[in-house]
């Protein structure tokens, strides 16, 4: 009798931690409808660049992809002098070849490091928003590095007056909470992947557990998950896909056979490295 008494217990234990598990990674799915011009269009990864003649997260990279019809992601960062810039990386070496950190220079500054010793400089995100499109599908990531927060509020202040499509999306859960607590209307994302199978992760392996398998949901409710379509098969993600019919985003997909393997998983595509056509978006 006992010792059914303690497989009982232990039963009971596992469901429960089962259930808890669901309740924390469950996102927001009540507003799925509002993405539907994402799933349209593919969304070009930085814009239209080839980092030749054309440098990712540029003007002329950005017209690329709006004369081409797709929708852009890019990456907002805050200057010291408060200007929000479009960047990527925390340092500026690979783009610019200056050993430094973005977060550390005034936009005065950045405007003597052209990228990739072309014509191009780091540009401002409002004049980014200038080359838009009204139904250009725009997906903004605010970086994790410097003044997130400050960031992030800049970023919805600077849209408040904005007439097109867009979305804010983080891998900082920070971000995504003060999105649902501060700015509710706005469509809110949480970018994650595989933090436990990349040596270069800079968070502790409990945390990057927790990221990994999007334990902190329960405090974010994102309205769509962004993962990247090379750890698809985690199993939090394959929940969000299968179980709960969550909106997800696939970063980055890099070719067409690779959109044909995971279209199955995703409803909207960010692709860098090759020339996706909408129509496939539509079989």
């Amino acid at each position: 009798m006992h010792l059914f008494y303690n497989l009982s217990m232990f039963i009971k234990l596992i469901v429960l931690l089962i259930v808890l598990y669901l309740i924390a990674i469950y996102p927001d799915t009540s507003r799925k409808s509002r993405s539907s011009a994402y799933e349209k269009k593919f969304i070009a990864h930085r814009g239209l660049f080839n980092n030749k003649d054309i440098p990712e997260n540029s003007l002329i990279a950005f017209r690329k992809a709006v004369e081409n019809d797709f929708g852009i992601e890019l990456d907002v960062q805050l200057t010291t002098d408060d200007k929000l810039v479009v960047f990527h990386d925390a340092s500026l070496k690979r783009m610019t070849g200056v050993d430094k950190d973005l977060t550390e220079c005034s936009y005065e500054e950045l405007l003597t490091y052209p990228l990739l010793d072309t014509g191009e400089k780091i540009p401002l995100f409002e004049d980014v928003l200038k080359v838009l499109k009204p139904d250009t599908p725009l997906v903004i990531e605010i970086k994790a590095e410097g003044r997130y927060i400050e960031t992030t509020r800049r970023t919805v202040e600077m849209m408040r007056g904005y007439e097109g499509l867009y979305n804010m999306e983080s891998f900082n859960p920070k971000v995504v909470r003060y999105l649902r607590m501060n700015e509710p209307q706005i469509i809110r994302g949480q970018l994650s992947y595989n933090y436990l199978g990349d040596p270069n992760a800079t968070v502790s392996k409990p945390i990057a557990f927790v990221l990994t398998y999007l334990m902190l949901n329960f405090l974010t409710r994102p309205d769509y998950i962004a993962y990247d379509v090379e750890s698809s098969s985690n199993l939090s993600f394959l929940l969000m896909s299968k179980l709960f019919k969550a909106e997800c985003v696939a970063w980055t997909v890099k070719s067409k056979e690779q959109f044909q393997e995971k279209k199955h998983l995703y409803q909207c595509f960010i692709f860098d490295s090759w020339l996706p056509d909408n129509k496939d978006l539509e079989i």
